[in-house]
């Protein structure tokens, strides 16, 4: 397969959740081309199922891809660069979803014994795809919801031919987390009349950067992060609105709760010190993603005495990934795949070695053959 050329095609039309119209259409007439005896394949919002029959299955493996892209500028100066202006697969998901196509279209070829369904999910950066994907599969397509579960995640850091996981907890809970308050505007030569949103937001962002270092157990693990803030209009007008925007990450769901708490109580004392009001939003919020310890030891055992392939332990991460919502209750395993980019993960300069798409589905199939 020329799985380059697809690779390639995806990256040239990034779409952001659950608007992957192009992508899904692409990806369904990449599909159409192969012989369609062992497969069956039905649509789930912008987002496709896509199930091959094995040759004596005892259980249906289950393969996540996510699809949607980043509102990100690209800047890689690539002939191939996104046609949609303000839009990149900055995070990967187009290597990801080309990996799918390229394991479908071997265990077409070359079957295994077991069924396989292959998950091309929207929304994995939100606002989140995964939880209703995988309840529309088990109100709606029984005989989709897969025994386990794998998936994988480029890692730009790490050369080609590398995987890494861990048993348990890979990545953490995120949260993302939007904070308006709503104040009084004037004139900046009459302060006295105005109630200004600009102090009271400063101020805030001040006591939120004490959540985490006075309020959760030095023992465990949180990250509370304001990355934009923003009030006013110009220099002369006292701000009437000001907004935090941030996010949220825990390594367990009791620390999330108690970090969510002490930021209402933060906005509540706000709202009182400065007479404004204060409205909070969560925006998408993700479960960690916890792997199956045997899965995850089998996973490793098998990369390991793979030529060509580099096992190794990984270490746990405050990494946000909607895959928690599978595991969740399916057994599976997320691990990362080697990329060798010089530029990370949401940077516009991304830019994965495309020897990991080939290399990636041989080792799939592979695995799926002897799992």
């Amino acid at each position: 397969m020329e799985l380059v050329r697809i690779r390639r095609a995806l990256h040239q039309i990034p779409e952001i959740g659950f608007q992957e119209v192009k992508t899904q259409a692409y990806l369904m007439d990449i599909i159409s081309q192969f012989p369609q005896e062992r497969i069956e394949l039905v649509k789930w919002r912008t987002g496709l199922a896509v199930k091959v029959r094995g040759d004596n299955p005892t259980k249906l493996i289950g393969w996540r891809t996510d699809m949607d892209a980043l509102a990100i500028m690209e800047e890689t100066e690539l002939e191939f660069q996104s046609q949609h202006p303000g839009f990149m697969h900055a995070c990967g998901h187009d290597i990801h979803m080309t990996i799918a196509i390229g394991l479908l279209h071997k265990l077409i070829d070359e079957p295994i014994q077991d069924d396989v369904v292959i998950l091309f999910q929207p929304a994995e950066e939100g606002p989140g795809g995964a939880l209703p994907f995988r309840e529309w599969l088990k109100t709606d397509k029984p005989d989709f919801l897969p025994d386990c579960i794998y998936a994988l995640h480029i890692a730009p850091e790490l050369p080609v031919g590398t995987v890494g996981t861990r048993s348990g907890l890979l990545f953490a809970n995120t949260s993302e987390l939007f904070i308006d308050l709503h104040g009084k505007g004037g004139h900046a030569a009459f302060p006295h009349l105005t109630e200004d949103m600009a102090i009271a937001a400063a101020s805030m962002l001040m006591q939120l950067q004490t959540v985490v270092s006075r309020n959760v157990n030095p023992m465990d693990s949180a990250v509370l992060t304001i990355g934009k803030l923003s009030a006013g209009t110009v220099q002369n007008i006292i701000a009437e609105h000001a907004r935090l925007e941030g996010t949220i990450r825990t390594l367990t769901s009791e620390s999330m709760s108690q970090v969510k708490q002490r930021i209402e109580a933060i906005c509540r004392a706000v709202e009182q010190a400065n007479n404004c009001q204060v409205h909070i939003d969560y925006g998408s919020s993700y479960l960690e993603v916890k792997n199956n310890e045997t899965l995850a030891e089998n996973f490793l055992r098998y990369a390991s005495q793979v030529k060509g392939i580099q096992a190794i332990q990984s270490d746990a991460a405050m990494t946000g990934e909607d895959f928690g919502y599978f595991t969740e209750q399916i057994p599976g395993v997320m691990f990362w795949a080697g990329v060798s980019s010089a530029y990370g993960l949401h940077h516009s300069k991304l830019n994965p070695d495309e020897q990991v798409l080939e290399l990636m589905s041989d080792f799939l199939h592979g695995f799926f053959l002897k799992s």
